[in-house]
């Protein structure tokens, strides 16, 4: 199974092959519509679709999932016309990209491992549906996928077309918190859970960028960009953007203090914090990584009030107009509003440095 040394190595093998736009035989993509120079994608290493797409998802119960899955484990979780999905990034870790539908919606549900960006978007796109896989390519560190149907190359951590013909196109987010396993089983234990059957023999629970997220900067080779100093490079910050505003939350504060009740964009949200998720990119066994917590973010007005919450334990939240106390899912489980569910925003739990080069003028929350 591949090691961060054999996919440094493979990277830089690639990189020194040749130039970053490939042979026009490989691809139909238009590479004369590109809104970013050509020569800042450069080669990750393995080839168009090299880390596969899961394209026929198989899920199983939270039972039969509780087998494998340790209770810290990270998991991207999706809900959506009353249906609720599980997305580990045990499995991610290695295929980056499930084309899947819930509820009715197609999506995409995403996970970098470079740039620890897990995001989900929704596949319908011009009165069709996308969808997706890997071009093999990197910008800036960060995942650069391509839709089937066009091949269009769109970068991950922003959702944007940046070569081909939706060039200067932005993908639709979808919300995907990033929380432990723990935590969805008891908020969901109806729930489903991507399974480890995908067609594909993979170390799945083990981490092949071991210990890459306690680095105090990121490869040279793969990042290139502006170093912004405003935070440490391998800073997780929680990062949310509409239109041309965007926000980053470090969350070595929300550590310290894991509410902020904040506006963004014109509408009064909340930011929680949880701990109990491990790091996918610390221990060579995922489930043994250090915690780092998961996250909520939330619109604060319900029934035409805004509330304004405060932390009342680890996990626990409790607001001030009504006295109800809320969890990271942004659920009330007792009190007045018991039941209520607050409006999620979609955001992502990512390393600064590759949330600040692809969103320079964020207003940042340290």
């Amino acid at each position: 199974m591949a090691t961060l040394r054999y996919v440094i190595t493979v990277a830089l093998l690639g990189s020194a092959l040749g130039a970053p736009a490939p042979a026009a035989a490989q691809w139909k993509t238009d590479f004369d519509k590109h809104t970013v120079p050509l020569d800042e994608i450069t080669s990750g290493g393995p080839p168009k679709d090299g880390i596969p797409a899961i394209d026929r998802p198989v899920f199983v119960s939270v039972a039969q999932a509780d087998e494998w899955l340790g209770d810290r484990e990270p998991v991207v979780v999706v809900e959506y016309g009353g249906e609720t999905k599980a997305y580990p990034l045990q499995i991610l870790i290695w295929h980056e990209i499930v084309n899947d539908e819930i509820g009715g919606l197609p999506v995409s549900v995403t996970f970098c491992p470079l740039c620890n960006t897990a995001l989900a978007f929704d596949r319908r796109f011009d009165g069709r549906v996308l969808d997706f896989g890997t071009t093999g390519k990197l910008r800036h560190s960060d995942l650069v996928m391509y839709d089937r149907q066009t091949e269009t190359w769109w970068q991950q951590a922003s959702g944007e077309g940046i070569v081909g013909t939706y060039a200067g196109r932005r993908l639709t987010l979808v919300s995907a918190p990033l929380v432990s396993w723990k935590q969805y089983k008891e908020e969901y234990p109806e729930g489903r859970v991507l399974s480890r059957q995908t067609g594909f023999t993979r170390n799945y629970g083990r981490n092949p960028y071991q210990r890459y997220d306690t680095r105090k900067s990121p490869f040279d080779h793969f990042f290139s960009g502006r170093r912004d100093g405003r935070l440490p490079a391998m800073e997780r910050v929680v990062a949310l953007t509409e239109g041309d505003s965007s926000v980053a939350y470090s969350m070595s504060a929300l550590e310290d203090g894991p509410v902020i009740n904040d506006s963004f964009s014109g509408r009064p949200i909340v930011v929680l914090w949880a701990p109990g998720t491990a790091s996918a990119l610390d221990a060579s066994a995922i489930a043994d990584g250090r915690d780092v917590g998961s996250t909520g973010v939330f619109g604060r007005e319900l029934d035409s009030r805004i509330l304004t919450f405060e932390s009342v334990g680890p996990g626990r939240y409790r607001d001030g107009e009504t006295g109800s106390t809320w969890n990271v899912f942004g659920r009330a489980t007792s009190g007045p509003l018991a039941g209520r569910r607050l409006d999620p925003i979609p955001h992502g739990n990512h390393f600064w440095f590759a949330w600040a080069v692809f969103m320079p003028d964020t207003r940042v929350e340290s």
